[in-house]
């Protein structure tokens, strides 16, 4: 296939002075942008064209326009910054595939992407393959800002973000069929095994410096590092499994209104929840649909797709709570064992590994986890200029923080202060939940 040049004029190969320094993140990132790109790609390479073009709700995008929307994303951040005389592959794509950002134009209504039949797979691969060359000619030659190595460098965290998202979408769009097919037929099989009981574990109490400490990259909704003040509570040793969760819904749990914020009990009764998103009732009892295809329910895998509605009636039910995102950043500071996230190709939750450990497990990868924590600001913080300040601070509000990652999250993409948000009503996303109770 033909690939149309994207090329920069000389205002934009301005460099950073060709300094040691400067070459070698250009060089890192280099490797990182080819490696990252072609993930992407792999995620979408099983699916046919009618797949990438399909839209299955308001919140869900089709896989072509999560393709073009990060391309677009270097051409507009990275390609045409500062460069009055550049030339985009194609002026309706600044339309088209801008997602939210108000300061840089108008944008395609969200609801309707999957209506975009045209531009074609085939031109949204062409329109990557161009913005690559380009991207990559820019940074082997160094002749980035440090500005722009930085504002590369969020691309590729943005686009790792789409590639979980890709794999969200997919589930919910082929749960959409009635055959229920598989995204892949060769994932591995769930293994199921007999799980030991929650344990509880004690967690820092005190004042604590939390949030990210600006070595490394940080989204700047992780910022600035601040004090908070952590009372005592446990929080268990592992996620919530399926297997518990079934327990309260055969006690009810989906019937007494006790257990339910007001605003999650009406939202269940008016979609008639019964259990978790992509639970399916058989003759046969329970079954689970994931990326691999519908099968039996597997009991002692963590259970995934529930609403922060459902994992906090739960945590009622349990005699406990979702714990606060500081109580589990202090979690999270402890010594980790192997975690299930993209790299491991299972694609699905997988059930706790130990239970006897000193430090609780599964904080990273198999589910995001709710916590009971407000998608708010830290104490300092501030957006920052311009367009990429709508990156995070405009959404700080009706929105819950998750942390941890799920087993769709690349694992490069994850750290201990990284904070996920959703609103209270989702379930399409690998969400889960982890109890912890007051001492």
């Amino acid at each position: 296939m033909a690939v149309r040049s994207l090329g920069l004029n000389s205002k934009s190969e301005m460099s950073l002075g060709a300094s040691q320094e400067g070459r070698e993140r250009a060089e890192q990132l280099a490797e990182r942008f080819r490696s990252i790109r072609a993930t992407t790609c792999s995620l979408a390479n099983v699916l046919s064209a009618e797949d990438c073009a399909a839209q299955s709700m308001p919140d869900a995008s089709p896989t072509k326009w999560h393709m073009a929307h990060t391309t677009w994303f270097f051409e507009t951040f990275i390609l045409a910054a500062d460069n009055p005389g550049f030339s985009p592959f194609a002026p309706s794509f600044s339309t088209v595939f801008n997602s939210y950002y108000n300061s840089v134009g108008e944008q395609y209504p969200r609801p309707q992407r999957g209506l975009l039949t045209r531009p074609g797979l085939a031109t949204v691969l062409e329109y990557r393959g161009a913005v690559d060359e380009a991207i990559l000619k820019g940074l082997e030659a160094c002749s980035y800002s440090v500005e722009l190595l930085g504002i590369v460098e969020l691309g590729l965290n943005h686009e790792q973000q789409h590639q979980e998202l890709i794999l969200t979408d997919v589930l919910h769009l082929l749960s959409m069929n009635p055959a229920y097919p598989a995204y892949r037929s060769d994932l591995p099989k769930a293994d199921p095994c007999e799980l030991a009981a929650i344990r509880w574990h004690r967690g820092a109490e005190g004042i604590h410096s939390l949030g990210h400490s600006g070595a490394g990259f940080g989204f700047d909704n992780e910022g600035p590092r601040h004090k908070v003040l952590l009372n005592p509570h446990e929080i268990g040793s592992r996620l919530v499994s399926n297997g518990e969760f079934l327990a309260f819904i055969e006690d009810g749990g989906y019937k007494r209104p006790e257990f339910w914020l007001a605003e999650g009990w009406a939202l269940s009764e008016s979609e008639r929840w019964e259990a978790p998103l992509y639970w399916v009732s058989g003759e046969n009892g329970w079954q689970n649909f994931s990326l691999s295809g519908l099968d039996g329910l597997v009991l002692s895998e963590p259970v995934a797709h529930v609403s922060y509605f459902e994992a906090d009636a739960f945590a009622r039910w349990a005699d406990a709570r979702l714990p606060l995102e500081g109580e589990w950043e202090m979690a999270a500071s402890s010594p980790q064992s192997e975690d299930n996230l993209l790299e491991s190709g299972r694609f699905r939750p997988q059930a706790a590994a130990c239970s006897g450990a000193e430090h609780p497990s599964q904080l990273f990868g198999d589910v995001w986890e709710w916590t009971s924590s407000p998608y708010q600001a830290y104490p300092g913080y501030r957006s920052g200029p311009g367009a990429l300040g709508e990156y995070n601070g405009k959404f700080m509000s009706n929105q819950y923080v998750l942390r941890g990652g799920s087993c769709v999250t690349p694992r490069q993409h994850i750290r201990s202060t990284y904070r996920n948000f959703f609103p209270a009503h989702a379930r399409w996303q690998w969400s889960g939940l982890r109890l912890a109770r007051d001492v």
